[in-house]
């Protein structure tokens, strides 16, 4: 038996990724720009030992336009589950800037989605910035929805704790 659990991100929801593509083409001509969050990979139904990406954070006060985008460090929360970050280059390129190594220096994945936004336009970075592997998932993500479904009894129980 293992003590410690690969922390490696073995792929990305495909739910994910979809937002991920739909964000950056909505944003077109800006650069779009999310952190990404991950959860255990069995937990979400994927029989492999890692991560998998499943969920990308959109940050308050994020500015960007053609060229870039800058997140506000101080809105990113202290998450445990964070696993890197996303980006889109409106140009297609899909390849980090110097600017853009410069913020691959936390998590362990950065990926970069390029114009046109379609299915097979995006590329996964390690820190140094060096293309890896990065498997598109069918992972059991629970519904966004499902965040708000609380009563006030809820409500009431969790303030009695």
């Amino acid at each position: 038996m293992r003590l410690f659990r690969s922390r490696e991100v073995v792929g990305i929801a495909a739910d994910a990724l979809d937002f991920a593509l739909e964000a950056s083409a909505e944003t077109h001509p800006n650069e779009y720009m999310g952190l990404l969050r991950g959860e255990e990979a069995r937990r979400v139904g994927v029989d492999r030992d890692g991560y998998v990406v499943t969920d990308v954070l959109i940050i308050p006060g994020t500015v960007s336009d053609p060229y870039s985008a800058t997140v506000r460090n101080d809105l990113v929360p202290n998450d445990f589950h964070a696993v890197g970050s996303i980006h889109s280059h409106p140009n297609g390129v899909l390849r980090p800037s110097d600017a853009d190594l410069d913020t691959f220096g936390s998590g362990r994945v950065h990926i970069i989605i390029g114009s046109p936004y379609g299915p097979d336009d995006w590329e996964a970075f390690d820190q140094s910035g060096e293309v890896r592997d990065l498997d598109v998932l069918d992972a059991d993500l629970s519904d966004p929805e499902s965040f708000f479904d609380f009563t006030q009894d809820d409500i009431d129980a969790e303030l009695d704790r």
